[in-house]
């Protein structure tokens, strides 16, 4: 088992390693070094192997046999599937989260998507994607974890990383509605509307997989 100052590193080397993947400075497809992201990271190996066998463990890595760890590439059929499986469990989170955000949280994740519109005014490609990864985190991070459910949290925290690992490049024209409808969803978890909560959840994630249909039928 890990001691204290072990587990502190490896938590630290996979949420490095992570947010490079899901920054796509790690392209899918790539094969990992240990070696090299020790030195990356100026760790020692130790807690680079374990930060990676977390990553496998969530199934965003996957092993190939004796050449080492690959980054998954997320096909549209795994991508589609993830997705179904949150409009099955998100809405119902919101509905258990609202009325349980903080406001600070509230007002915070309210910035957070602001300032994406405000970004987006000047045109889709001149939006952060790390500002937008990190608003989508922070909202639906945050009310899975005011559902008081934690199992149930890391169920979504693993499918919404899967998901976020598939190039959503391909619908830039969604960054605005994207915001929109989050705004309407933390607004009806400040209001306490459990019921308006879920519908917009529901509505939202639908509205995902619409755009991703319809860009597809259109190839």
């Amino acid at each position: 088992m890990l001691n204290v100052p072990d587990k502190r590193l490896a938590l630290q080397a996979y949420e490095q390693i992570l947010d490079e993947v899901l920054g796509a400075r790690i392209q899918p497809g790539e094969l990992l070094n240990e070696r090299r992201l020790a030195e990356v990271l100026n760790m020692s190996r130790t807690p680079v192997r374990d930060a990676l066998l977390m990553l496998e463990a969530e199934g965003l890595l996957l092993r190939q046999g004796r050449i080492g760890l690959q980054v998954k590439q997320m096909r549209i059929e795994d991508y589609m599937d993830a997705l179904q499986v949150r409009l099955l469990l998100e809405p119902e989170v919101a509905r258990l989260a609202a009325g349980r955000l903080a406001p600070d949280v509230i007002t915070a994740i309210t910035d957070q998507l602001n300032d994406i519109l405000a970004q987006a005014g000047g045109g889709a490609s001149l939006v952060d994607r790390g500002l937008v990864r990190d608003a989508d985190e922070a909202l639906h991070g945050a009310l899975a974890e005011a559902a008081g459910n934690p199992q149930m949290a890391q169920i979504i925290r693993n499918l919404r990383r899967q998901t976020l690992m598939f190039d959503l490049r391909s619908v830039p024209e969604r960054v605005d509605d994207t915001c929109h409808e989050h705004l309407a969803i933390v607004a009806a978890v400040r209001d306490g509307d459990g019921d308006r909560a879920a519908r917009e959840m529901a509505a939202h994630l639908g509205r995902v997989r619409d755009s991703i249909i319809q860009r597809l039928s259109r190839r």
